[in-house]
């Protein structure tokens, strides 16, 4: 059995999965908790298994092949793992391009 990890959310995954939630949210309060009961339960199984998520191909399309990713349809939950720490990094909408939202990330940085 692997140890457990530790899973961090970073400040833009939060603000990622507020979003959502709040955009959900004032269709259906129901389907909004739904969302977040989803999410953060895959999540939560990271704890335990923090190589369980595919590499990001258009990462490692560039070379880059330490960040992983959750899918949990229609959201892409992007994450990286190092020693005993699991570093939630962004939860996309899997419909847009995630090179574009990330380019676009880097640039108002």
């Amino acid at each position: 059995m692997n140890e457990p990890c530790q899973v961090y959310w970073s400040k833009t995954a939060e603000s990622d999965l507020i979003a959502i939630i709040r955009f959900i949210r004032d269709t259906s309060p129901q389907a909004a908790a739904k969302v977040f009961a989803g999410i953060k339960d895959k999540t939560a199984d990271l704890l335990v298994f923090p190589e369980r998520g595919r590499i990001v191909p258009e990462l490692l399309a560039q070379g880059i092949g330490h960040y992983r990713e959750l899918i949990i349809p229609p959201w892409r939950v992007i994450y990286r793992f190092s020693g005993d720490a699991v570093y939630v990094l962004s939860v996309l909408d899997s419909r847009r391009n995630v090179e574009d939202i990330l380019l676009d990330r880097l640039i108002r940085q």
